[in-house]
């Protein structure tokens, strides 16, 4: 049977279950680190974290947070979406991003917007071919 459903994270034990998925995409962070700022982007930063749970189990993971700027207007930024490696392509990341489409419509925010690393080609294909997204910019980044 299967049973797909999609949960917010809101407690830190919530959150702390969706790491080992999360950690594939963000490999950079340890659980204590991770742990802090998803804490901290939550309280000030209004960042959403959810999951895609497939017979009690994590399969993908998203997190984004509503803003406005003058180049897009009210939208959503998607900051992580990633699907557990061993189940890809199975569906369940167009799942999440199609729940963070529905969210963004029914606030009232006019569209959704993200990043991805150059190396990420499949990602990219993902992102254009399957959801239809337009490739818009490049991100910028320095360290200072």
């Amino acid at each position: 049977m299967n049973t797909l459903e999609i949960k917010e994270l809101q407690s830190p034990d919530e959150i702390l279950e969706a790491f080992p998925i999360l950690r594939q995409l963000r490999t950079h962070l340890d659980e204590n680190t991770y742990l802090k700022l998803v804490i901290d982007a939550k309280e000030k930063d209004r960042y959403q974290m959810f999951a895609l749970v497939d017979e009690d189990q994590i399969v993908a993971v998203t997190g984004f947070k509503p803003m406005i700027t003058l180049y897009y207007g009210r939208f959503v930024w998607v900051c992580d979406l990633v699907t557990d490696y061993t189940v890809r392509s199975q569906g369940y990341g167009e799942k999440l991003l199609t729940y963070v489409h529905k969210w963004q419509k029914e606030n009232n925010y006019e569209s959704v917007a993200l990043s991805s690393g150059l190396q990420r080609t499949d990602a990219h294909r993902f992102y254009e071919n399957r959801m239809a997204y337009d490739k818009v910019s490049f991100v910028f980044k320095t360290s200072i």
